[in-house]
Formats: C-alpha cells, structure tokens, sequence
C-alpha cells in the first residue's frame, strides 16, 4: 500500500510556499553517477501536478535499492505527472569536464519534462536552465520533487549499470555502479580500462599516461 506525505510535511513546504507565490509547475531536478570512474552520469526533472498525492519520497541515496524501485514506480503512478530523464556519455563527460556533461543532462532532463515555471535544482546553479531556477543545498532531502528526481535518476542510471556489467563483465559494474571501490580499482589495473571507463577521471587517466610512457620507452 502506498503511503502519501501530508500536505503539511517538511519535504512539500517550499513548494508549497512558491505556489502561494503563483508558481504552478514547478521542477524538481537531481542527478546520479557524478562521482564513478565509468559510465554517464543521469540527471531527472520531475514535476508534480497540482494538489497531487505524494508518495513518502526520500533522498535516494538514504533508501535501500528495493525501497527506489519501489518508490520510482509509485512516483510514475502519479496521475498527471511531467518527467524527463537523461544521460551524458563518458565521452561528453571526458571532451567537457563532468560538471558541464551534467549541466547539460540536467538541462535536456528539463526540457524532456516539458515546460517549467520555476526550476529547483539540487546543490549548485545550472547555467541555461529554460527557466528560472533556484539552486537548494541538500535539495534532496528537503525538496519532495528534488527527492522524486533523485530516485528516478538513480534507478535509471543503476540499471543502465547492470546492463555495462553484461556488455563489460570483470568490472562488477552491476555492484558498484562505476565508483571507485578497491574491487573496482583492482579490476582496472587487471583489466585496464573499459570503453566506458572516464579518461579524465585520475584512477583511469593515471592508466593512459603509464601507457603512453611504456610506449616512449
């Protein structure tokens, strides 16, 4: 059974508050995957119709994997609701720097959600944003649709992790995701790196120039 927020719960305050101020679809954006070594990193934009009924969304990274997947779907159940997701690419992230390939993600996640009054993005301001924005600290914890993008953004982007481990097997990408554990660590420098392992990241980038100074010599 699916259990709702109350209309007065903390997570719904500030959106609350901008609808009073005659905001109406109102943007909640997060993004997943800025830290591994390997695969895209995944932004979400969600945006709950008015007077819609809210699961008890959370920052993702506080709920247990079974706990996202079931919350995504719920989130998706909610009548009405505008949402968008995507991802950019290991090479984007290399030609770009990973804050700019994730500017982009949660740029294009916007535009898929269609249009926005107010757009609240979790931690740092986005440049060219297609409306204005607001930048909340730790927006995932205290945001209902920042929390909601959080989830959608994580179970996508896990999933697309699993389907790496498949393509790319001896990494584990299915359990870590693409962070830097010693398991992780360890199979690059048996492996060395995947054709979605992140060049500039210095784990894999430290692979490259030992590499290129084999070769000189």
């Amino acid at each position: 059974m699916t259990s709702f927020l109350a209309e007065d719960d903390e997570l719904l305050s500030l959106e609350r508050q901008l609808r009073a101020e005659g905001f109406v679809f109102i943007a909640g954006v997060d993004e997943a995957g800025r830290g591994p070594l390997a695969g895209p990193v995944t932004a979400a934009a969600v945006i709950f119709p008015p007077g819609a009924k809210i699961p008890r969304v959370n920052d993702s990274k506080k709920l247990s994997d079974a706990g996202r997947e079931e919350l995504r779907q719920q989130i998706l159940a909610i009548p009405g609701i505008r949402w968008g997701i995507a991802d950019s690419p290991v090479e984007l992230i290399d030609r770009l720097n990973i804050l700019r390939a994730n500017d982009q993600a949660m740029r294009e996640a916007v535009l898929r959600a269609g249009n926005a009054d107010l757009i609240l993005v979790d931690g740092r301001p986005v440049p060219g944003l297609p409306a204005p924005s607001r930048a909340i600290v730790k927006g995932d914890a205290k945001v209902a649709s920042i929390a909601a993008a959080s989830i959608l953004a994580k179970t996508h982007r896990d999933a697309l992790m699993v389907e790496l481990d498949r393509q790319y097997p001896g990494y584990g990408f299915a359990e870590h995701k693409g962070y830097g554990t010693a398991a992780h660590l360890a199979a690059l420098e048996r492996l060395g790196p995947s054709p979605v392992h992140r060049k500039s990241f210095a784990p894999v980038k430290k692979f490259y120039q030992t590499m290129e100074q084999q070769e000189l010599w």
